[in-house]
């Protein structure tokens, strides 16, 4: 059964919703609880028979589980005045699982461009390594997962699904940026927050270190020439420097990406325009350093105006300094109560 839903406080913002386990309503500047960057957790199993099937609610952030299969779930967004013909902006976590945090601190500004927010949750010991695109020990595709997510919440709410927006955070962004190599036809563009390495333009060197196709892996092979045609952008908070935030450490990729994400960062922007400029294309990435912000998706958020630059540059969304900081807010809870981790 749903829960009935919690009362809000008198003075209180707007209330996001989420119905799974049960139905809840927390106020959108409720504060949460404290979690540090991408650490690895964990989350737990849902109920999947509380999950409203029926088409998302506008204007409200709700958990679902995929009609085709409940076992795999995605949180959603779908701005006030609806979702027909509205473009996707598709947000991926980092392995702290983060998904609701991302689309509630997102949502503010998809109501305000008119875009729908999905984000895929891939459960950790069922997607250890979605980061790759590569599938799992059932054969189970997280790129197929993602597909499937957006063809639902294309079909529910009349959003645009053919040219997907999209964007990741630390291990998102190793995602993001490789989904953008391997289709991208289906990328209007992309923002790589804060990823710990990356594949290179590289047909040389194997997958998914380069583009060259790995039969072990089975990916690679990358059309490089369509893929620098995408525009893209890549985040990293300007604190962003330090080697303890679950950044891989292998002496090859320190050696050839660097030994922060800002080097890093750094390195494969310079790599991908400098092969766009081989090929006589233009530099289709840029690279950004966020004031003050740690490897953390909220801190990015709060003082390196993540939100802002995400949307201003895939929407040509402009928001006054004044109101920035008031969409800056503060995470809302997850359906199970707590914040995000």
């Amino acid at each position: 059964m749903l829960c009935p839903p919690h009362l809000l406080p008198p003075n209180d913002k707007p209330a996001v919703m989420a119905v799974a386990p049960c139905q809840v309503t927390v106020a959108s500047t409720a504060a949460p609880a404290a979690g540090r960057g991408d650490r690895r957790h964990a989350i737990e199993s849902l109920d999947a028979s509380a999950v409203r099937k029926l088409t998302p609610l506008r204007g409200r952030i709700e958990q679902r589980a995929l009609e085709s299969d409940a076992s795999l779930q995605y949180v959603v967004y779908v701005p006030s005045r609806g979702g027909a013909d509205a473009p996707i902006l598709v947000t991926v976590h980092g392995i702290s699982r983060n998904a609701w945090e991302q689309v509630s601190m997102f949502a503010p500004y998809a109501e305000r461009a008119g875009v729908v927010l999905v984000a895929p949750l891939y459960e950790y010991k069922r997607f250890p390594r979605y980061q790759r695109l590569t599938a799992n020990e059932r054969g189970e595709s997280p790129v197929e997962v993602m597909e499937a997510i957006v063809a639902e919440v294309a079909r529910t709410t009349g959003a645009s699904g053919d040219r997907l927006h999209l964007f990741g955070f630390s291990g998102g962004g190793q995602f993001v940026h490789r989904y953008a190599m391997a289709y991208p036809d289906r990328v209007a563009g992309y923002v790589v927050g804060s990823a710990g390495w990356y594949t290179f333009p590289d047909a040389q060197r194997r997958y998914p270190y380069g583009a060259r196709y790995s039969r072990r892996l089975q990916m690679g092979g990358f059309e490089l020439d369509r893929f620098l045609g995408v525009p893209g952008w890549v985040l990293v908070g300007e604190r962003d420097v330090y080697e303890g935030t679950a950044m891989r450490k292998t002496d090859r990729v320190m050696t050839e990406q660097g030994l922060s994400r800002v080097e890093r960062g750094i390195r494969w922007v310079d790599a991908v325009n400098a092969r766009a400029v081989e090929l006589g294309l233009a530099a289709p990435v840029r690279f950004e350093l966020l004031p003050r912000s740690p490897h953390s998706f909220r801190r990015s958020m709060r003082r390196g105006e993540l939100g802002q630059r995400v949307f201003g540059h895939l929407f040509g969304l402009v928001e006054s300094a004044a109101r920035t900081a008031e969409l800056r807010g503060k995470p809302s809870s997850g359906p199970d109560g707590r914040g995000a981790g």
